[in-house]
């Protein structure tokens, strides 16, 4: 299947808290997690989660963690669904209409830079998820090969400035392709020669939906030429939240941690839970995604969500560059370290590149 979608409260601390030592006191008398899930059947605190396309490898997770009970021992009552607009996910998590909300590192500060009171709590991956896809045909192995070109593109500004990046690394500019926007038909302009190549596909997704249609491709992954690294997919909340119940956030991040654990080491599980929750899930395509995708959520970093001020600083001082933000950006508020489990003692490592 095709993309066809944009990629793009108050609640009581004493209550949080209650439930917090509630867990504590069960899991110490040795209850099991759907004991635990069941004394909490009342009054559990209500949380949304944005998503940030339909379910997916990347929200695998998020969906065991729900369907083992995890947010329910915690106290939550977790809705996950995807909105009939992703693109304002960003929107409805700062004007608190939802709790928490999936999107992207480059798009949360671009919403920062507008106003927007949105705070990255988590990074779910490691690294970039987006590059120059083409199929092997058009022997395109490096930014250089794409001179003279047509190069397809969803038409967002940033992703301009990711290919301008990657042409510029390797001696070459953005004047001299075609660039056209095929919006996110991406895998039909590759294969069918519209586009010699196309910026922005998934190489977690993109490249196994041409390749499971007979078009084995090449990707130039942005990082590798010239871009920062950065977390492809962030889980966002508002400041109001992360201000006022940081207990609850920590509860919620600490049943994401464990269900991102479980379904690295059993993505069969993994998908059973995505596929109960989304029955038109192409299971063949998302088991290939999944596979990609598990080491990435924790590469370089000892748990799952961390995310570090210098990832952060780096790739912000890159959209200065490029104009697409401010250089006056606070860029210490668009996120936090504070609310994610750690264990004690834990090294946690600040990659820059």
């Amino acid at each position: 299947m095709w993309r066809t979608i944009d990629r793009r409260k108050n609640g009581v601390r004493g209550l949080a808290l209650l439930v917090l030592l509630a867990v504590l006191v069960l899991g110490a008398a040795g209850a099991e997690v759907g004991s635990r899930g069941a004394a909490f059947a009342q009054g559990r605190t209500k949380v949304t989660v944005a998503l940030d396309w339909y379910p997916n490898a990347n929200h695998a997770g998020l969906y065991l963690a729900q369907a083992r009970g995890y947010f329910a021992a915690e106290g939550l009552d977790v809705e996950l669904y995807t909105p009939a607009d992703p693109t304002t996910v960003l929107q409805t998590v700062g004007a608190g209409k939802d709790t928490f909300g999936i999107s992207y590192q480059t798009d949360l500060l671009l919403q920062r830079a507008a106003g927007v009171p949105v705070v990255s709590v988590a990074a779910l991956v490691q690294h970039p998820l987006l590059g120059v896809m083409a199929t092997q045909t058009q022997n395109i192995t490096r930014p250089k090969d794409l001179v003279g070109k047509t190069v397809g593109y969803p038409g967002i500004p940033s992703q301009e400035a990711f290919l301008a990046t990657m042409l510029e690394a390797d001696g070459a500019r953005l004047e001299d392709v075609n660039l056209v926007n095929v919006g996110y038909d991406l895998v039909p302009a590759a294969i069918s020669g519209r586009a010699a190549a196309v910026m922005g596909a998934y190489w977690t997704h993109e490249t196994i939906l041409a390749e499971r249609e007979g078009y084995p491709v090449d990707v130039l992954r942005v990082e590798e030429w010239g871009v920062p690294d950065y977390y492809e997919l962030v889980l966002t909340a508002s400041e109001e939240t992360v201000t006022e119940r940081p207990e609850m956030v920590t509860a919620f991040l600490r049943a994401a941690q464990r269900g991102y654990a479980e379904a690295a080491a059993e993505q069969e599980a993994a998908l059973d839970a995505l596929a109960a929750a989304s029955p038109d899930l192409d299971r063949a395509v998302e088991t290939q995604g999944l596979a990609l995708l598990a080491p990435v959520w924790t590469d370089e970093v000892p748990v799952f969500g961390i995310q570090t001020p210098a990832r952060w600083d780096a790739y912000a001082a890159w959209m200065v560059q490029r104009g697409l933000i401010a250089a006056d950006l606070d860029v210490s508020r668009a996120y936090t370290t504070d609310l994610l489990p750690v264990p004690a003692a834990t090294p946690i490592a600040s990659p820059v590149s």
